[in-house]
């Protein structure tokens, strides 16, 4: 079996390769963007990545940033420079479902910012449509849960709310997240995204769609540079 933590280590080396002395950088959650994160500290210490400046996506992300060397800042107008994160599943087009950290919401406002979206992940997240391993995440406010749930049922939704330790997981927002399922044939596509971003009670969801400018991949045979085609 091949080692997928260090097929992610792999995959990170590639994407903070891009990083440029005085970037601001969004740094990802998540198992693969804790590598970034490792990595870029490694390269400031080492003098390599002067003023550089990480805007977390989570509150796990800002303090391994920091634990690592790296000044992290708040997400405010100015653009990033570059976003490093994994993702949950990448379709052939780049099209990502991520989410299964938690921290969906905060990592959308902070990739949006970015003028390169890189994502970095294993192999085992390729798929060849969107929804075909993972569920989509979407974030929901706690108050009116229960009529934001049946919006979401009549859209063709299904799954749990996500917990975690037998108790009900909470982002760092202070919300919940339904892990949710589509089926019937129903497409994971932009009219999905914006139904669901159109229901009252949903605060994000996990369809990061058109975002990315490229991915690596890392195989046991090596890590793979996926660069997305624009749509016509």
């Amino acid at each position: 079996m091949p080692d997928l933590e260090a097929l992610k280590a792999e995959a990170a080396l590639r994407a903070v390769a891009l990083v440029r002395p005085g970037d601001r950088v969004g740094l990802g959650t998540g198992s693969t963007a804790r590598h970034a994160s490792e990595e870029n500290g490694r390269r400031e210490r080492a003098g390599e990545h002067a003023g550089v400046v990480g805007v977390a996506t989570s509150e796990a992300s800002a303090a391994l940033a920091r634990e690592h060397g790296v000044t992290v800042e708040d997400l405010d107008t100015r653009p990033l420079d570059l976003a490093i994160d994994g993702a949950d599943e990448i379709a052939p087009n780049l099209d990502l479902v991520k989410g299964l950290g938690g921290a969906l919401t905060r990592e959308k406002l902070v990739e949006l910012r970015a003028r390169r979206f890189v994502v970095i992940a294993d192999h085992t997240k390729l798929v060849t449509r969107l929804g075909e391993k993972a569920p989509v995440p979407i974030e929901l406010l706690r108050f009116g849960l229960d009529t934001t749930l049946e919006r979401l049922r009549d859209l063709g939704a299904t799954g749990e709310l996500r917990a975690r330790g037998g108790e009900p997981f909470v982002t760092d927002n202070g919300n919940v997240i339904l892990d949710a399922r589509f089926g019937g044939g129903r497409a994971i596509d932009e009219a999905l995204a914006r139904e669901l971003k159109l229901t009252p009670g949903v605060v994000e969801t996990g369809l990061f769609l058109g975002m990315a400018e490229r991915a690596f991949v890392a195989a046991p045979e090596g890590v793979r540079e996926l660069v997305r085609t624009p749509r016509p």
